[in-house]
């Protein structure tokens, strides 16, 4: 089963039920859960009748869907989660990176899909607050790999003054 870890590498205990790409209407309101973890397209096609549901939603996209699409619904959703379908697609870093700076969202950015302990340093610096493990990586090793390095050159979200400013 797939381990949730916040941004300092404490296990955290998941209460979002992920529902699957393919997901309806219907599942939602038959699931007892009263947090869930959409596809976005099912939150872009029936947003006001899942509104309607009660319940809490969260949005998940997929690496080639962009975080601007969910500008308007940043507000209601204290949970996006951005999808690596593979290790070597990097796109949703800039993602994260929107959704903080210029986006101004401070809800969960949750890293999902391919996952794996070399990237978490770098996922922290751009945004993400938790991350959704693969089962093949180790909790020590992930929250080794939060810590790979103790400074850093560039500006980012975690730490948006450069090293030269901060040594001046």
């Amino acid at each position: 089963m797939p381990q949730l870890i916040d941004v300092l590498g404490n296990p955290v205990e998941n209460p979002w039920l992920s529902l699957a790409k393919d997901a309806t209407l219907e599942e939602v309101r038959q699931s007892s859960d009263k947090l869930l973890l959409l596809p976005f397209q099912l939150w872009l096609a029936e947003k006001a009748a899942l509104l309607a549901t009660g319940k809490t939603f969260g949005v998940w996209l997929d690496s080639d869907q962009s975080c601007e699409l969910l500008a308007g619904d940043l507000g209601l959703l204290p949970l996006v989660a951005l999808n690596f379908p593979t290790f070597m697609d990097g796109r949703h870093y800039s993602s994260a990176v929107v959704l903080r700076q210029q986006m101004q969202y401070d809800g969960d950015i949750r890293a999902i899909g391919d996952v794996l302990r070399d990237q978490l340093f770098f996922m922290k610096r751009c945004g993400f607050s938790s991350f959704l493990l693969k089962d093949s990586v180790k909790l020590e090793d992930a929250q080794r790999g939060l810590r790979d390095f103790t400074t850093s050159y560039q500006s980012t979200v975690e730490q948006p003054e450069p090293l030269f400013r901060r040594r001046a």
